[in-house]
């Protein structure tokens, strides 16, 4: 007959393979270990300061003394590859209409690339894909650059991965001077006439919100079937590009919200349906102020032959003309500005059309 101490002994040996088995049913995956306090009184404290910040432009003249910008902000977890293309895309603009800042990864040894980048690294917390830490970054980004410049009056998304589809001169054109860019909304003749005059009526973000999706049930559900409730009900909430175009006023909507922060930071216990960093900010805004929203993107993505949730990645032997004019082209908007994905070896055929065909406009 055995002893208790030995059966014991034999039956947590027999449990250990089926604890290993029974874990990820349990347990948040590891890129969803929740934000730390530390981390998250941090943050906060930086959102209230941006929202306390009055500096705000909502109508301006674009030939006065002090002009509106462009702030570009790139989220990255590994060196900025397409830095060299991206510096020619400033290299003929004058700095007061953009600014730059970057949110590196700090676990990762990012190189700081010469020229307009030099000295834009934000203070960075660590991110894992397909977690809260993505819209903390973003935040991040966004409550800096509305500290640092009120003249940030449009504040863009971007990843190491991302390149200009367009001359910055087209791009700043698009988005404070033309009447016709944005497809969504038609001009009107007052709208026309105000900008003839240098006045943009009522700058739009340019985000997209998406509301039908087959599989947006499993990743409302991925927290827990009901626990985004009551703060989130399920037909509000919403999908779209991480990569956006917002407005100073959509910056701040963000920067103050708390209440579908704590919904949204929640550890996810489904890995494959959890994209928390594609919901919040649609949401967020769709609920916030439909209106004021494009629905759509200016960032271009090929989803054709996704793996694991990535989108197709373009080779240098892809990269031509004809794919540059092919990306540019939109059914909502005049043409996008932007593009991903792109494989850090495309960076010597971009360069070779930068001057010919990206930035020729």
């Amino acid at each position: 007959m055995f002893s208790t101490p030995f059966v014991l002994s034999f039956a947590l040996l027999l449990s250990i393979p089926l604890l290993f088995l029974l874990a990820p049913h349990f347990l948040p995956p590891n890129n969803q270990i929740p934000i730390p306090a530390a981390d998250e009184i941090d943050d906060q404290a930086l959102f209230s300061r941006a929202v306390r910040s009055k500096s705000a432009f909502t109508r301006l003249s674009l030939d006065s003394k002090t002009k509106p910008k462009i702030a570009f902000l790139f989220l990255t977890n590994s060196d900025l590859h397409f830095a060299p293309l991206w510096q020619r895309f400033f290299s003929k603009t004058a700095p007061n209409l953009y600014s730059i800042y970057v949110h590196a990864d700090p676990s990762v040894n990012v190189t700081i690339p010469p020229g307009v980048f030099r000295d834009r690294f934000i203070a960075s917390k660590r991110t894992y894909r397909a977690s809260p830490t993505l819209i903390s970054a973003t935040r991040r980004l966004l409550a800096t650059a509305v500290l640092d410049d009120p003249a940030n009056v449009f504040f863009a998304v971007l990843s190491q991965y991302c390149v200009p589809l367009h001359s910055f001169r087209y791009v700043y054109r698009s988005l404070f001077a033309s009447a016709t860019f944005d497809k969504s909304r038609p001009a009107t003749e007052s709208d026309a006439e105000l900008t003839r005059m240098g006045v943009k009526v009522r700058y739009r973000s340019f985000i997209e919100i998406l509301s039908k999706s087959t599989s947006l049930w499993k990743r409302y559900a991925a927290r827990g079937r009901y626990s985004m409730m009551p703060e989130v009900p399920f037909d509000q909430f919403r999908v779209g590009s991480q990569f956006f175009l917002l407005t100073r006023r959509h910056a701040l909507v963000v920067l103050k919200d708390r209440q579908l922060w704590q919904k949204f930071k929640l550890p996810c216990y489904r890995e494959d349906e959890c994209y928390p960093e594609e919901h919040y900010f649609p949401t967020l805004l769709s609920m916030a102020d439909p209106d004021g929203c494009t629905h759509y993107t200016l960032t271009r993505v090929n989803w054709t032959g996704t793996v694991n949730g990535h989108p197709y990645t373009y080779r240098p032997g892809e990269v031509s003309a004809q794919l540059i004019y092919q990306l540019r082209q939109s059914n909502f908007s005049e043409s996008y500005l932007f593009a991903r994905k792109f494989s850090p070896d495309c960076l010597k055929p971009l360069l070779g059309l930068s001057e010919k065909v990206i930035f020729r406009d």
